[in-house]
């Protein structure tokens, strides 16, 4: 449990740096530059994501609570809108009239979905943690940038590609789901 507590913490960490301490992150630019800010950045991201995944891996799962086999489909669905909306924050979207900040709101409902169809104690900690911490995200965001600005409204056309490229990604998730986490979501594979 170890590990993954430390890759949650340094995850949040990192990520509270460019809203929550803008001193800080004044201050590691100024050391490393805008490329090298950049890289330490997101060499610690990388490191947070190994102590994650690591940490999920080597821990025993005790089941803490079972839900109906019905909210299995429901957290499909949901997934299928987290994929949406992650690919939204990426891309010009209807999303963005609606929902300012796509990609956190992604990772609550991604975590919701997975609180839906695991109830054991590394589940609680990984998909509850990120869930708070996209959460506290959006507050400090919020607080930081002021006014909501409303992204421009896409043609169609654009609009589709961009929601096709999101269910590709997670088609290629699902399947590498296995490989990732230990577990398939897809019925009858292994």
């Amino acid at each position: 449990m170890t590990l993954l507590i430390l890759g949650l913490l340094l995850w949040s960490g990192v990520h509270f740096i460019p809203s929550l301490a803008i001193p800080l992150k004044n201050n590691w630019k100024n050391r490393l530059g805008d490329k090298g800010y950049q890289l330490s950045f997101s060499l610690i991201v990388v490191l947070s994501l190994l102590l994650i995944v690591f940490g999920w891996r080597s821990i025993t799962p005790t089941t803490i609570y079972t839900l109906p086999e019905v909210t299995r489909p429901v957290a499909l669905l949901l997934m299928v809108l987290a994929f949406l909306l992650f690919g939204a924050s990426h891309n010009v979207t209807r999303i963005k009239q609606f929902i300012r900040h796509p990609q956190l709101s992604s990772v609550i409902v991604w975590s919701f979905a997975h609180l839906l169809a695991n109830g054991d104690n590394r589940s609680l900690v990984l998909f509850g943690g990120m869930a708070v911490w996209a959460i506290l995200e959006m507050l400090a965001i919020n607080r930081r940038e002021g006014a909501w600005v409303k992204a421009e409204i896409p043609s169609w056309p654009v609009e589709i590609k961009g929601n096709a490229i999101s269910l590709i990604i997670l088609i290629v998730t699902a399947l590498a789901h296995p490989y990732i986490a230990g577990v398939s979501i897809i019925p009858g594979a292994h």
